[in-house]
């Protein structure tokens, strides 16, 4: 999984979310599912995003084979990551 946040001109707006699951991660029933839980797991994570943030959220494929769990864990890691370099950028 990857993600990448990157700060809109407006900070008083919700945070955007968007999810990128290509063909590569399998049909379109692996591709829904794997959305949903991305989906699912982000809703939860809205109030740690920065106000007016843009977040993309791109699923590799091992994301197709990965439970609600190991997904969990990824989105925490990555999105710890990519908000770490953007408050250090901000600096």
């Amino acid at each position: 999984m990857v993600v990448h946040v990157s700060p809109s001109g407006a900070g008083s707006d919700a945070p955007s979310v968007g999810f990128v699951v290509s063909k590569a991660v399998g049909n379109a029933v692996v591709r829904n599912r794997v959305k949903r839980r991305l989906r699912a797991l982000v809703a939860t994570r809205m109030s740690t995003l920065p106000p007016g943030s843009l977040v993309v959220v791109r699923a590799l494929p091992a994301s197709a084979d990965a439970d609600f769990a190991r997904l969990g864990t990824d989105l925490d890691a990555c999105l710890g990551r990519s908000l770490s370099r953007l408050t250090r950028a901000s600096s």
